[in-house]
């Protein structure tokens, strides 16, 4: 297959077009006869062209555009004689006419590319309009300018949660000094034991326990640790009303606490939880 160059296609679209001149048209249909690759690259150019022809409507010209046409080409006046031709042509040589041929893709490439730097200027200018619209509407004729738009956004803030209750428990002996000191968050349930003034035996542990009458024995709350503050989250699983009238107890346990989840010697340091931060109702 023969491999067209740029300027043969739009020879070939021009030809569908009906834009050409006759002599133009006279070289279009010599290649068509002497190349079929060729004849089919120009129907294709008619049947795509065709369908923007279907779009448009026919429109009758005026009578004085006929007479001009007429005068144009010699028909007006009552003497005007069909001028026929005395012999058929000759046979149009395909190899005869090739230079010809250069010569006048060479026009119509130049043609060609004359449209292509049109468009892309025009191009330019549109891109050139729409950033300086986009960026620096400033720069732009007043009456071309972008009207400012004004956009009003709804910013919810996120309120910051209630403080909840607070209660704390000091855990000593009776009438002695405070031991350690339990605060347990009403939201979360979690606690926390700071020591204050319990010193643990060598080879020993304390052991913090949850003793309510609404349960059957002491409940382990872990081995307390050796550092100052014990974090742990295990009264979650408790309701409100146990964790508020429980009595919290400590006792001296083997390393690592009871090995049975009961407790092996009497409490030598306890208290109750008391409310000292109420929770604060939410706003309506």
């Amino acid at each position: 297959m023969m491999a067209y160059s740029e300027d043969h296609i739009a020879l070939a679209a021009e030809y569908a077009l009906g834009t050409l001149d006759a002599d133009e048209r006279a070289q279009v249909e010599t290649m068509m006869a002497a190349d079929k690759e060729f004849t089919a690259i120009v129907r294709a150019w008619e049947y795509r062209l065709g369908v923007l022809n279907q779009m448009v409507g026919s429109v009758e010209p005026r009578p004085a555009v006929w007479d001009k046409i007429k005068t144009a080409v010699g028909l007006s006046g009552s003497h005007a004689q069909p001028v026929l031709p005395e012999s058929p042509p000759a046979p149009v040589d395909p190899v005869a006419n090739e230079a010809p041929n250069v010569v006048q893709l060479s026009t119509e490439a130049r043609r060609w590319r004359n449209v292509a730097t049109f468009a892309t200027t025009i191009a330019a200018i549109l891109v050139a309009m729409i950033a300086v619209a986009a960026y620096q509407p400033d720069l732009l004729p007043e009456a071309i300018r972008p009207k400012p738009r004004t956009q009003v956004v709804e910013v919810k803030t996120r309120s910051a949660p209630a403080p909840s209750a607070q209660y704390v428990a000091v855990l000593q002996k009776e009438g002695g000094s405070p031991a350690f000191i339990l605060t347990v968050d009403g939201a979360t349930k979690n606690f926390t034991v700071r020591k204050v003034g319990a010193t643990a035996e060598p080879g020993k542990s304390f052991e913090l326990w949850l003793i309510s009458d609404k349960l059957p024995r002491p409940r382990s709350l872990g081995v307390i640790g050796a550092g100052d503050f014990t974090a742990r989250p295990v009264l979650a699983s408790y309701d409100t009303d146990t964790i508020n009238s429980a009595t919290y107890a400590v006792t001296i346990e083997q390393p690592g606490g009871s090995p049975d989840g009961n407790p092996h010697s009497a409490p030598v340091y306890t208290g109750k939880l008391i409310e000292t931060v109420p929770p604060v109702a939410p706003a309506r």
